[in-house]
């Protein structure tokens, strides 16, 4: 194989903790319902409704806020009151406000391979929260290109290295998500390196293609320089 010329990251569980903000106002909306429906119920319904959304919506914050929002109507047979739906904008703003907390070895890793690699991000969700989150991580100075996309599927890869004249087998993408930052690379005949986040959201669950060739696995981006040394350049 060629050498890694390009190396490009997801951000969300990725470079920064992200899913957990996800689960707690899961359960604060759980608890809201509960003299409704069970939690189990709950969080299905939220779900159902959350993956129907997702081509309106979109991902992130705001588009998980009005599916809780429906999903409260929904349960409650509209008799949700005005204050705890305001209650759950509240909890989407403290979402969107929640200190930026990096993965541990973030810090001194990404400026590390900025010296050697062009660094790029490739994620997904709204574009001005995804913008706000990396300008707070103080990573921004580290990436020459960053790519905020509505869906992480092959062709939009492939428009992402085709902008910036990048071979796909000289491109390497490192992620948390199996279904997002791993298949569609290898896909499209690129690398990629899967570094497991503690909690993943069930959308992006997804069977590890171990035997594939442009497949890596590490514990935590600490060890990526070393995988780095190990696959050349």
């Amino acid at each position: 194989m060629p050498p890694i010329e390009f190396i490009a990251f997801d951000a969300d569980d990725t470079l920064w903790h992200n899913e957990t903000t996800f689960t707690q106002s899961q359960n604060k909306f759980k608890a809201l319902l509960a003299q409704y429906h069970t939690p189990e119920w709950i969080e299905d319904r939220l779900h159902a409704n959350d993956m129907r959304n997702l081509p309106q919506y979109g991902y992130g914050v705001k588009g998980f806020t009005l599916s809780m929002i429906e999903t409260a109507i929904e349960l409650t047979e509209g008799r949700i009151q005005g204050s705890e739906i305001q209650q759950i904008i509240a909890w989407a703003k403290e979402m969107l406000e929640f200190p930026i907390q990096l993965l541990e070895p973030v810090a001194s890793v990404i400026p590390q391979l900025a010296k050697s690699y062009p660094l790029m991000v490739i994620t997904k969700g709204d574009l001005l929260d995804q913008e706000v989150k990396l300008m707070r991580s103080g990573l921004l100075e580290h990436f020459t290109h960053v790519e905020v996309v509505s869906e992480k599927r092959a062709a939009n890869y492939q428009k992402v290295l085709k902008r910036y004249a990048i071979a796909p087998e000289k491109f390497l993408m490192i992620g948390n998500a199996v279904r997002s930052d791993i298949l569609p690379v290898l896909e499209i005949g690129g690398r990629a390196v899967y570094v497991p986040y503690h909690s993943i959201w069930v959308h992006e669950h997804a069977e590890l293609p171990r035997f594939h060739d442009g497949y890596y696995e590490i514990e935590h981006l600490g060890h990526l320089p070393a995988l780095l040394e190990q696959i050349g350049r």
